[in-house]
């Protein structure tokens, strides 16, 4: 029962973040919703008792890249430009 209920909001979890991604114009902002995604997949890995693909995304998903997207956004401009 309550592996059923992390399941299911660790799976809200991963869809709200998904959307925040696309919806935030502000490009640190979906990036740190990206982290936020890569950390709750890992999550949900664990959840499913494989902790080596779970150590694998929250190192390289969660920590990695969301740290190389920071760099590379540092040297851009922060905000998507309008249309």
């Amino acid at each position: 029962m309550i592996a059923m209920i992390a399941h299911t909001l660790v799976l809200v979890g991963l869809v709200i973040a998904a959307a925040l991604v696309f919806r935030f114009r502000d490009l640190l902002s979906a990036a740190i919703a990206f982290g936020v995604f890569s950390f709750l997949l890992s999550l949900e890995f664990y959840i499913l008792q494989a902790p080596d693909v779970a150590i694998a995304e929250a190192g390289i998903g969660a920590g990695l890249t969301t740290a190389i997207y920071m760099v590379a956004i540092k040297g851009t401009e922060r905000t998507e430009a309008e249309e």
